[in-house]
């Protein structure tokens, strides 16, 4: 399964810390395109629950919605 979400995350270190993060709770294979406009975050995941990523980032004071 894969979701994509639109952050508010612009720095490469903050990314990698996230990205590690939820790469621990989810596996699979997480990525940004921080380049794009809306900070592109795209989880490709056996189990992806976009309400606990959201949490995440949110939890972090970033913003984190749902690209449909």
């Amino acid at each position: 399964m894969v979701e994509v979400f639109k952050t508010n995350v612009e720095d490469k270190i903050i990314a990698d810390k996230i990205t590690a993060e939820l790469q621990s709770m989810f596996g699979g294979d997480i990525n940004y395109d921080l380049d794009d406009c809306d900070k592109i975050l795209r989880v490709e995941s056996d189990e992806v629950i976009p309400e606990k990523i959201s949490e995440v980032l949110i939890c972090k004071g970033f913003i984190c919605e749902v690209l449909e």
